[in-house]
């Protein structure tokens, strides 16, 4: 599936792409990586200031993880790769994030600047390796999907081969780079007039 055809039937079939797939590991392990972020983000405000912020971005992300996460999924197949992962690390930023912000801005969080920094850091990263993770068959839900403690089995596998993939691609490219991409008749004739 292309990643156009994955947002297409996302706006086109919200209930069966977004709520029936609400996804509730992306609620329960986003939501309290995020609280914690802002709990220590705001702490120079005080206790009261980050135990607030902490508790918002809990009930926030508590509801809204799982629509990204139903978001994400459903890009996990979409190809080209780069492509699906553009897509989410541009639609699902914008759209959190603008929210989240406002969340923010009305309970007054004092430190917002850095949490949200913070926040899109860690959106960056968690975004890309969901997509990893959901292309393997973790950290899904619905129909085929292992179980939480199945997949937090598989999360130092996983993080393992996610911090490995950069490398290993940036490896292949230049392999490629030193053969010039062409067949090996290609090479054997360069060697020839060498």
């Amino acid at each position: 599936m292309s990643v156009s055809n994955a947002l297409i039937r996302l706006l086109t079939h919200p209930v069966e792409s977004l709520l029936l797939k609400w996804n509730w590991k992306s609620s329960l392990f986003s939501s309290t990586l995020r609280a914690l972020v802002f709990l220590f983000a705001n702490l120079a405000a005080g206790w009261r200031a980050a135990t607030g912020a902490m508790l918002a971005e809990f009930l926030y992300r508590g509801v809204s993880a799982g629509f990204y996460g139903a978001i994400t999924q459903s890009l996990r197949e979409a190809q080209p790769a780069w492509a699906a992962n553009a897509a989410a690390m541009i639609l699902l930023p914008l759209l959190s994030h603008s929210i989240e912000l406002t969340v923010h801005l009305l309970r007054g969080t004092p430190k917002i600047i850095t949490s949200v920094i913070a926040s899109v850091c860690f959106t960056a990263v968690s975004t890309l390796f969901n997509l990893y993770a959901m292309r393997r068959g973790a950290l899904t839900v619905g129909a085929g999907s292992d179980s939480v403690h199945a997949d937090l089995k598989r999360i130092p596998r996983l993080i393992a081969g996610f911090l490995a993939a950069g490398p290993l691609i940036l490896k292949r490219r230049l392999a490629q780079a030193n053969t010039g991409g062409r067949s090996g008749m290609g090479r054997l004739a360069r060697r020839q007039y060498s």
